[in-house]
């Protein structure tokens, strides 16, 4: 996927022979997920169809699935997330289903860890986390990294559960295309999104970013989702509901 994936997990057996395979299943389902879905590698599914949309009356389930959802993003977000219209690793604009996969990817392989037993788990694949405690555990503490100065925190979350996904161009520069006009999307730094499900929280941060400053009016009417946004020159604004434990200075509601 081109990026770093680390599991945490506490609990009384972390280092069990049993839980180590679980783990060891959790990134083998990731590398079969790369091998389909990457568009850098030319040997993959994607990469053989060079930017040609599956057909899903012939793909396995896999990729049909990949191919419904992104349909389904692209209604849910107004065509700010679109699959269909994006750049191409080698050039020219074809299918990329890369903002979706993540998430979904990772969802998918977690099954292999959220069900044990009396543990608690942090899956975190670039940026994007996905987690579980107990309810008589403490909760994981998430740091949002200030775009505006990598390596320093804009706030900490405190999540037992769900999501939380970002999207800018603090790590990988300027890589985000507004499907709808065709060009890279320059007006956002970031956009945070807390929710319960890693897909769609990671799916609404991309599609916030090729919106710009606006999305936030309709990043604050997804129910279940909360978000933080920073401008391109360095403005920090949040949707009611963000859960932030320690606000930024200059953090408004939308």
């Amino acid at each position: 996927m081109g990026l770093p994936v680390s599991v945490h997990l506490r609990g009384p057996g972390v280092r069990d022979d049993s839980v180590a395979a679980r783990v060891e299943a959790f990134f083998a389902e990731l590398h079969a997920a790369d091998d389909t879905f990457s568009t850098y590698r030319p040997d993959s599914v994607l990469g053989r169809l060079a930017g040609r949309s599956p057909d899903p009356a012939t793909a396995d389930p896999a990729v049909r699935e990949v191919v419904e959802l992104c349909e389904l993003a692209r209604l849910r977000t107004g065509g700010r997330f679109d699959a269909r219209r994006l750049p191409l690793p080698r050039g020219g604009v074809g299918f990329d289903p890369s903002g979706l996969v993540k998430g979904w990817a990772v969802e998918r392989a977690a099954r292999w860890l959220t069900d044990l037993a009396d543990h608690d788990v942090c899956l975190n694949a670039g940026g994007d986390v996905l987690l579980r405690a107990a309810p008589d555990r403490p909760a994981w503490r998430v740091g949002v990294e200030d775009p505006q100065s990598p390596g320093h925190l804009l706030d900490v979350l405190e999540r037992a559960s769900g999501a939380v996904a970002t999207s800018g161009t603090a790590r990988r520069g300027t890589h985000i295309t507004d499907p709808r006009a065709g060009r890279p999307a320059e007006a956002v730094r970031s956009v945070t999104v807390v929710g319960p499900d890693l897909l769609w929280a990671d799916v609404y941060a991309t599609a916030a970013v090729a919106g710009g400053p606006d999305a936030l009016d309709w990043l604050a009417t997804l129910d279940g989702y909360a978000a933080l946004l920073v401008t391109a020159d360095g403005r920090v604004r949040a949707t009611p509901r963000w859960p932030g434990t320690r606000p930024a200075a200059g953090v408004a509601a939308a």
